[in-house]
């Protein structure tokens, strides 16, 4: 019997620690949307899988799948999505947590009016707050767990937007750096509903010489 896929999320993000090192152990989570990020080369990021720097240089399309009934019960919710790496610049040593790479609102379930591939997409209907950086972990500094954190959005007559000069707004290297997404969402009224991850081993350089 396959096991329940939201147990799957809970013990797999305790087994690399994101739960703590991300979602502390006290924050109220209970996943009820499962979501894979798909880069264009197909690469898929699927709970701890490992890729390269080259799978995911380009910005990548999200899929949704709702556990609480077909689409027409969620079709209006909107959902946020954030992507950081706890590790910067070293898992044992990270100052920087979290490294924020990417942060877009307005996420919505596409119409199912096709079997493409395309139509699984879900709609980005706001371009990112924060634009897509990719996975850049430094020479020798390991194993690097980039995790993807969904959000549902405030309901509400105007769609939901970051205030303009927020931090997420922030694009720079240095802007990115020391992000809370948990502080940031109970800022926002924002419910995390989901969580993926996948891990990148940084190149290793001999500084022998």
């Amino acid at each position: 019997m396959a096991a329940d896929p939201l147990t799957s999320i809970a013990t797999a993000l305790q087994r690399e620690q994101i739960i703590p090192d991300v979602i502390p152990s006290s924050h109220p989570f209970t996943p009820t949307v499962l979501f894979s990020i798909v880069y264009p080369n197909g690469a898929e990021v699927n709970l701890g899988n490992e890729l390269s720097v080259e799978d995911t240089e380009d910005e990548p399309e999200i899929r949704l799948a709702q556990l609480n009934g077909p689409w027409d019960d969620a079709a209006e919710a909107s959902y946020t999505l954030a992507m950081l790496d706890p590790d910067a610049p070293f898992r044992a040593d990270a100052i920087y947590r979290s490294f924020r790479h990417w942060v877009i609102t307005g996420i919505k379930a596409p119409a199912v009016t096709s079997n493409s591939a395309e139509a699984l997409n879900a709609l980005k209907t706001h371009p990112a707050t924060t634009p897509y950086r990719p996975p850049g972990p430094r020479p020798n500094s390991g194993i690097h767990r980039y995790t993807f954190l969904l959000f549902q959005e405030p309901a509400g007559p105007e769609p939901f937007t970051i205030p303009q000069g927020a931090p997420e707004y922030g694009a720079a290297l240095e802007e990115r750096r020391s992000w809370n997404p948990i502080a940031f969402a109970e800022k926002h009224n924002l419910k995390l509903v989901g969580a993926n991850y996948f891990l990148v081993r940084s190149a290793e350089v001999d500084t022998a010489q």
